[in-house]
């Protein structure tokens, strides 16, 4: 039997986190070893939350009051790590004064250091805070010389179709004058449709 299919099987074709059904995945609580106890079966909300790829809602994750009781290792560190991003709500940090984790457990909850982190998403954003996606439009708020080149992008320049700088969310990549440029997010405001 797959990896897929036993979790499948111990958690009842659900999400082990918060119950829901449908499109779930296999999630390898970091740091895996490959074992099928290291692993949950989750529903996309949960995942694209715990990877930081969304925002985190505050009321989804009040299932925590639920599966964090659960007997699987891996649920019971997953659930521990959430209560710990989600620790400023009153609900999460009484429910993390409650639940108890062994020396071992707590270790590998700790390993990943994400539970010292606030679950910020790390997102691209225009100098108003405004979340940028790959092709949007912006507009240049800043005057700026471009390096290694004559050009000089003036305040106003309209930029289309940008492509997000991956590992850099303070950077974004798009063409003005037929060449593909840098600039910087801080000098860019997104233009409303």
């Amino acid at each position: 039997m797959k990896q897929e299919e036993l979790l499948a099987k111990r958690s009842g074709n659900q999400c082990e986190l918060c119950g829901a059904t449908g499109n779930l995945k296999v999630y390898e609580v970091p740091p895996a070893t490959g074992n099928m106890e290291d692993a949950v079966l989750l529903c996309p909300r949960c995942l694209v939350q715990i990877e930081k790829k969304e925002e985190l809602n505050s009321t989804h994750w009040q299932c925590l009051t639920t599966s964090m009781w659960n007997e699987v290792p891996a649920v019971h560190v997953m659930a521990w790590r959430m209560l710990n991003r989600l620790r400023n709500e009153s609900w999460a940090a009484e429910n993390l004064e409650m639940m108890y984790l062994d020396d071992e457990r707590l270790a590998w909850a700790k390993a990943s250091g994400d539970h010292e982190s606030d679950g910020a998403v790390d997102l691209h954003k225009d100098c108003y805070g405004v979340v940028l996606h790959n092709g949007d439009t912006v507009i240049l708020t800043k005057s700026l010389d471009v390096k290694g080149s004559t050009l000089n992008a003036k305040l106003g320049t309209v930029v289309r179709n940008i492509r997000l700088v991956p590992d850099n969310t303070g950077q974004i990549e798009g063409k003005i004058e037929g060449q593909t440029i840098v600039v910087l997010t801080k000098y860019l405001r997104k233009q409303n449709n």
